[in-house]
């Protein structure tokens, strides 16, 4: 990604937050984390990455609820950004988070084995 492109994706990021925080009232989408935005070299397309909290039908739903704002966010995203041609936005789910979490719980369950064997000696 240019330099350019970096910056635009760390502004709709920061700007499809404060929608969501302020603006968007949908009852499907439950709590959302925007992790990244990955724009395409032409800046047409920005892939928005998102973490939910919830099981798997909550995530469904808030994505659902989500790509039914996207038109109405790229819209408020295009105007407060001054830009000429807004990205047309794509909600995805971060697969990179459920990796964390496992990693994370692999390593509680590491160090609470290690616990318990110091305890035996």
């Amino acid at each position: 990604m240019t330099r350019r492109s970096e910056r635009v994706a760390e502004e709709i990021r920061e700007e499809i937050a404060r929608l969501l925080t302020r603006e968007i009232k949908d009852p499907r989408i439950g709590f959302v984390t925007i992790t990244r935005v990955a724009l395409t070299p032409d800046l047409r397309l920005a892939r928005v990455y998102v973490g939910v909290l919830g099981d798997e039908a909550q995530r469904k739903r808030t994505l659902d609820g989500l790509g039914h704002s996207a038109g109405y966010m790229r819209r408020l995203v295009g105007q407060r950004l001054r830009l000429r041609l807004a990205p047309e936005l794509r909600f995805l789910y971060d697969e990179g988070l459920d990796a964390t979490d496992r990693v994370a719980q692999l390593l509680d369950e590491t160090h609470a084995g290690v616990k318990g064997n110091d305890s035996e000696s």
